[in-house]
């Protein structure tokens, strides 16, 4: 059976270090569709704002920055410094800053602000729209596309993920410890869960996939080997 048994828009979600956006990449590649890390998104917010010094706990002022500001999202034509995929926020490639701690330390904030989603959702329906698309995040199955005929949702456990973190954050020279890491895990999966706007759960008809400990290829797999989409 070829590609185009598969649906046009796959929604993937799951907290942060799940293997969501690993396997969402693969899932990609193996199909021809596009990448779409929605994460990216908020991450690309929240770097704007701290970089033009507006205040975080000033909502509407935020807001008003996601609203004005043009976040592109591309395929690397290849694995770039580890990255799978170009962030630009107003032409300028922000894809290795908007991965900082700092950055991590207010993106779950940011991201819980209802007119900052709003806005952001709007952008995802519309690469979502254009189908052939693997889209990954936090709300995608429940708020950006409930209609998608694919909803993955990807966990792992808060230890794995931190770990995974760790890993990824010493290849790069970034020497925060563990516990460190580990304890910013926690906070943000509960700030994501507990938000009163798109928080963090499984839609009804999501496929839960427990990727820890876990090779990507033998989770990819398990994707592929779903009763009702299959491949050659």
């Amino acid at each position: 059976m070829s590609e185009h048994n598969f649906p046009a828009a796959i929604a993937i979600d799951g907290p942060a270090a799940s293997g969501k956006t690993t396997v969402g990449k693969m899932l990609a590649d193996r199909l021809g569709y596009l990448f779409l890390d929605t994460g990216s998104m908020y991450r690309a917010a929240t770097f704007a704002a701290l970089q033009r010094g507006v205040d975080i706990d000033n909502e509407l002022a935020i807001v008003a920055l996601a609203e004005q500001i043009d976040i592109e999202i591309t395929n690397a034509d290849e694995q770039t410094d580890g990255y799978y995929y170009l962030v630009y926020v107003d032409g300028e490639d922000v894809t290795q800053a908007i991965r900082t701690q700092v950055v991590d330390r207010h993106v779950s904030q940011v991201s819980a602000y209802a007119g900052v989603r709003q806005q952001m959702v709007k952008l995802q329906r519309q690469y979502g729209e254009r189908g052939r698309v693997v889209m990954v995040g936090r709300d995608i199955g429940t708020v950006v596309l409930p209609q998608a005929p694919l909803k993955l949702y990807i966990i792992a456990s808060a230890e794995e993920r931190a770990r995974r973190r760790w890993l990824e954050r010493q290849a790069k020279g970034d020497s925060t410890p563990y516990e460190t890491i580990l304890a910013d895990v926690i906070r943000r999966d509960k700030i994501d869960s507990g938000r009163e706007h798109s928080p963090l759960r499984p839609a009804e008809d999501a496929v839960i996939i427990d990727s820890s400990g876990r090779d990507p290829d033998l989770v990819l797999e398990e994707i592929l080997r779903l009763s009702c989409f299959t491949m050659p």
